[in-house]
């Protein structure tokens, strides 16, 4: 029978090799510079409608949580398995609102475990890379912007209106069209030549238009 004797005198104390005291606070610091750039980067490429902090400090602090996380693992074989079955079990229901937030979370956990390693160019050269990647390219900005239009009208104006847009947009799709009781909605999807927005009023101004409404939306335009 194992007895507590035997456990403490048994190998497993003697397989913990301590970090030393100067590796750790230098691996978190990095850990701490690297996440402070990730979140920067994160806040100049945020392309939602509410910015919310909470997540630029969540991508610091799990730079600094995955290294010390991976020192300790390194540490110790036996720690490291009982790490892994102690992460297996937790369970993240945090909603990820944009797709992009995906790659910064794992930009955090990738930047932990390559300080933690000991790859310390590696994490900080990676990490510039990726930071001017993305500021270059989720930062670019379309040469036109998309819009909604919403018109509600009468039969009569549609045909009107289609040939207006022609020489107004640059391009435009019917997204959607519904009629009740001779009125109909229309919904374009469209890009305009030029930043001006008058033409809105000369569309409310047409015969058998009720009203229009022009929407800017950051979103995928297709076609």
């Amino acid at each position: 029978m194992l007895t507590f004797q035997d456990i403490f005198q048994s190998h497993y104390l003697e397989n913990i090799t301590a970090v030393p005291l100067f590796d750790m606070v230098a691996a978190l610091v990095l850990a701490f510079g690297v996440g402070l750039f990730i979140f920067f980067v994160y806040k100049k490429t945020y392309i939602g409608v509410m910015y919310s902090s909470g997540l630029g400090v969540t991508l610091i602090a799990l730079t600094m949580i995955t290294t010390l996380v991976i020192l300790a693992v390194t540490s110790n074989v036996v720690l490291s398995l009982g790490m892994v079955g102690a992460l297996s079990i937790v369970r993240f229901r945090a909603a990820i609102k944009e797709p992009l937030e995906i790659a910064y979370l794992f930009w955090s956990i990738s930047a932990g475990i390559v300080i933690a390693a000991g790859l310390l160019s590696l994490a900080v050269l990676g990490s510039l890379l990726i930071g001017v990647i993305l500021l270059i390219f989720v930062n670019r900005k379309p040469h036109t912007r998309p819009y909604i239009l919403v018109v509600q009208c009468d039969a009569k104006a549609e045909e009107q209106l289609n040939a207006y847009l022609k020489d107004s947009a640059e391009k435009f799709v019917i997204k959607s069209k519904s009629i009740q009781s001779g009125r109909m909605e229309l919904n374009y999807d469209l890009r305009l030549k030029s930043p001006d927005t008058a033409f809105v009023n000369a569309i409310d101004a047409m015969e058998g238009v009720e009203s229009a409404v022009l929407i800017s939306y950051n979103g995928d335009y297709m076609g």
